[in-house]
């Protein structure tokens, strides 16, 4: 059984510089070479869009071309048992997964909507609607595990479920954890364990059971850094670092950091984390070809106090724009 530390330590160790791109005044900056698509989770439309790399300004409603793929289950008879017009009010998660060889979108709305579709079909593999029309449950992250199950975190419900959803698309069968302001999941295929981040602490799971009764088990957590004494560090987005395992990218109200597994430490050693490492941020990650990391973090002056419209990319230093967006999220589309 692998050791999981359980102690709180940060280490605030200096930042590598990177690489910056110079460049003249109102020249638009590039993103790496070779990068890939970008996937965001686009509010203001109520889809997931897989957005052109290659254009610093995406707009689908005067240029479609700059779309890939997008994904929305309204309308779609595959989804209308989950209502979709009440629980896909605000996409929160996409992530892009690769299970028994096909390719998946992962995906939940903050209304009640969490699904596993299939790439590029729209397929639905699995779904479930957690109080549709409300936020009474609040799905902000999902997961698939190597058997097919798939785990899905309620912020506003205090809650980590796992679906037997190896069983069909519309299986209910559910083991559940609680977990205060449940916002990021990611399967640690080595260690064998389900991570979980909330508003205070990173936890791992040990899943136990059988695929179609399976479980869950606390078997360590650590508290996330404070940055303020006697106020909720308020966790938000859990993914892997792409070009460091043994690492996971940790956002919370105030900084991005990069949790150390074996060494059980937040650390900000990163390199750019001078610019990547700063408060409100939704969503990260880096490409691990180019090195080159991605976040979002809210504007001023939109519909929703948590939308943007921008989509930053880090070493070298980028910048996208949705006309008319309502970004929370943003990822690369590197299919793992």
């Amino acid at each position: 059984m692998v050791a999981f530390p359980s102690r709180r330590r940060v280490l605030l160790g200096a930042a590598g510089a990177g690489f910056a791109a110079v460049v003249a005044p109102g020249v638009a900056r590039a993103v790496a070479p070779g990068a890939p698509a970008v996937m965001v989770t686009e509010q203001a439309s109520k889809r997931v869009l897989v957005l052109d790399p290659g254009r610093s300004t995406w707009d689908p409603a005067a240029d479609p071309s700059c779309v890939r793929w997008e994904f929305s289950p309204v309308g779609d008879p595959r989804y209308r048992d989950l209502v979709p017009d009440e629980s896909w009010v605000y996409p929160a998660e996409a992530k892009v997964r690769v299970h028994r060889g096909r390719t998946y979108l992962l995906t939940t709305a903050s209304f009640g909507f969490a699904a596993v579709v299939s790439y590029p079909s729209g397929r639905r593999y699995w779904g479930a609607a957690l109080g549709p029309g409300d936020d009474l449950f609040n799905p902000h992250s999902i997961e698939i595990l190597p058997d097919g199950n798939v785990a899905v975190a309620c912020s506003t419900g205090a809650l980590v479920r796992l679906y037997a959803a190896s069983l069909g698309p519309h299986s209910e069968r559910f083991a559940e954890v609680t977990l205060k302001g449940a916002h990021g999941l990611h399967w640690d295929a080595r260690r064998e364990v389900l991570w979980a981040l909330g508003d205070d602490e990173l936890v791992a799971y040990r899943v136990g059971g059988s695929r179609v009764r399976p479980a869950l088990t606390r078997v360590s957590s650590v508290g996330l850094p404070v940055a303020k004494p006697g106020k909720s560090p308020g966790g938000h987005d859990l993914f892997p670092v792409a070009g460091r395992p043994g690492r996971l990218w940790v956002t919370t109200s105030a900084s991005v950091f990069q949790y150390d597994i074996a060494g059980g430490v937040f650390v900000q050693d990163f390199a750019g984390a001078a610019e990547i490492a700063r408060p409100g941020v939704k969503a990260i990650g880096d490409d691990p070809r180019t090195g080159q990391a991605l976040s979002t973090v809210p504007e001023s002056g939109l519909g929703e106090t948590w939308w943007t419209t921008k989509v930053s990319a880090h070493r070298p230093p980028a910048s996208y724009t949705l006309v008319n967006g309502g970004i929370y999220k943003a990822r690369w589309w590197l299919p793992r």
